[in-house]
């Protein structure tokens, strides 16, 4: 993953601190303090990832084999947060892909306009970047009361 800097000030003098300064246990720095925030590719993702599973609709992030890592991961107590997610971060802007199930009968086109409303929303006001993208793709659809593999006992029951 790369790191981005996103710039609030800069300054051009040789030393970034006055000499004379002494560290008496207080804080006093100022709005207006030199120095960049670098804010990873996985922190984007993780935002835009919490930011799509709250939307209503959205049975889960990633295709079939991110989804199985994360049941690995969940098995273990672990979450990735961003699994399904991928962005590019840049000093001020991002831009993100995400891969999403659908809970049947949601409207499919309503979800992913939720989704990309709501990631938008997260990054834009969690983040301090400006959103320029936000491509998803609708990898299944889940439907209540079947397993993944019923798919295929059901041809096999079917042909006997």
């Amino acid at each position: 993953m790369s790191n981005t800097a996103m710039t609030t000030s800069a300054t051009s003098t040789g030393s970034r601190v006055d000499s004379t300064s002494r560290f008496d246990g207080t804080s006093t720095v100022s709005s207006d303090a030199a120095g960049t925030t670098q804010i990873a590719d996985g922190v984007v993702a993780k935002v835009a990832g919490i930011a799509a599973r709250q939307v209503p609709g959205v049975h889960s992030i990633g295709g079939g084999a991110s989804r199985a890592v994360g049941a690995l991961r969940s098995a273990v107590g672990q979450q990735d947060h961003g699994q399904g997610v991928k962005v590019e971060v840049g000093e001020t802007q991002a831009a993100a892909d995400l891969s999403i199930v659908v809970d049947y009968p949601m409207s499919v086109q309503q979800v992913a306009n939720d989704v990309r409303q709501a990631v938008g929303d997260a990054i834009t006001q969690l983040v301090g970047l400006e959103v320029v993208e936000i491509n998803i793709e609708v990898s299944d659809i889940f439907i209540a009361g079947q397993d993944d593999d019923s798919d295929d006992e059901g041809d096999s029951q079917r042909v006997q």
